[in-house]
């Protein structure tokens, strides 16, 4: 009798699928599934992120080395951000070249908002003295904000019978080319300060470059120099001991730390104004929002009283101006620095 289910009276097995195409096909379909699930959970993602800024760490890249008072200025601004943005700030140095390496890198970095600069006042006066920078200063980085502005005191050695900024000139141009001032070095921000002066006062004094403000104003107590322009932080301990006769501010305002001493603007030398400066730039074309964003997230950390005593600290004056303020503040820097290069002759080292 043929056995069940069989014509030929061969046993046969039942019809089943294979196995192993059955766990092919399955692992086929949940590999879909999941990728769906993911592209979908991606595109949430993302649209969760292009509503927010930032997503990711953000990096400020300053042009001098770790330890000077532009690195200090952004660690301080670095630690604040951190703590008010939700994620990590991080400083990078990238010096060199007098700062253009970092503001190149800065300049060519995609422009997003997560690659900042901060500047010195040296990005307005490196445009004058060098021909072949790396980026154009203002094409090609966006302002931000003016961080803070920390002028320079006028001071003489207490032996020079000049006791205001006016005997100061009535001297120089009795004497021509006899009085000697000093700065930290061949085009910074000291010795544009003095050339500026001599320019609005119409005086010839010879500048005499050091390496490095500290050894600068030591000749200047030490009466080797007649006199340099320094900041307030390093010349106030020595004008309190009368090492050092304090003239004037080179600030458009009275220094707290000085009320005493007036402006050399007020004190005969109209118009004049210089100092050190700090600033935050993004590559152009950062998005309006991202830089609005960062503009008032700055603005927010230099109103804090502990970083207004930290700039105080520096001699610095927390500044929390508009891009738009910046922009121009720096076309102003950059015209006035090229010109007074221009006329004395000065050549970057």
């Amino acid at each position: 009798m043929p056995a069940s289910g069989s014509s030929d009276g061969v046993q046969r097995k039942p019809n089943r699928p294979d196995r192993g195409a059955m766990l092919v096909s399955l692992l086929a379909a949940a590999a879909v599934a999941t990728s769906s699930y993911a592209e979908a959970q991606s595109g949430q993602s993302a649209k969760a992120r292009a509503g927010k800024f930032p997503a990711k760490p953000v990096r400020i890249v300053i042009g001098l080395a770790p330890g000077g008072a532009t690195d200090i200025v952004a660690r301080a601004l670095a630690q604040k951000l951190t703590e008010n943005l939700g994620q990590p700030v991080i400083v990078d140095n990238r010096a060199g070249a007098a700062g253009s390496i970092a503001a190149a890198l800065v300049a060519k970095s995609p422009a997003d908002g997560y690659t900042l600069l901060i500047v010195s006042s040296s990005y307005a006066i490196n445009p004058g003295l060098y021909n072949d920078l790396p980026f154009d200063p203002v094409r090609d980085l966006a302002p931000i904000t003016l961080i803070a502005e920390a002028p320079f005191l006028l001071v003489v050695n207490p032996a020079l019978p000049a006791a205001t900024v006016k005997e100061l000139i009535a001297l120089a141009k009795a004497q021509p080319s006899a009085l000697n001032y000093s700065s930290g070095g061949n085009g910074t921000s000291g010795h544009l300060a003095g050339e500026l002066f001599k320019s609005l006062a119409g005086v010839t004094m010879t500048h005499v470059p050091y390496k490095g403000a500290g050894p600068a104003t030591v000749d200047v107590i030490a009466g080797q120099i007649q006199m340099t322009f320094a900041s307030v932080v390093s010349a106030l301990p020595h004008v309190k001991a009368n090492r050092l006769r304090a003239l004037g501010v080179t600030s458009e305002k009275r220094s707290s730390a000085l009320p005493s001493v007036p402006t050399i603007s007020e004190a005969g030398v109209k118009g004049y104004r210089t100092g050190s400066w700090y600033g935050v730039l993004a590559p152009a074309g950062t998005p309006a929002d991202i830089v609005g964003t960062l503009n008032a997230e700055f603005a927010k950390v230099m109103q804090q009283p502990d970083m207004k005593a930290r700039m105080a600290g520096e001699g610095a004056e927390p500044i929390a101006g508009t891009p738009a303020q910046f922009a121009a503040y720096l076309e102003v820097e950059i015209r006035k620095w090229a010109k007074i290069i221009r006329e004395s002759g000065i050549r970057g080292d």
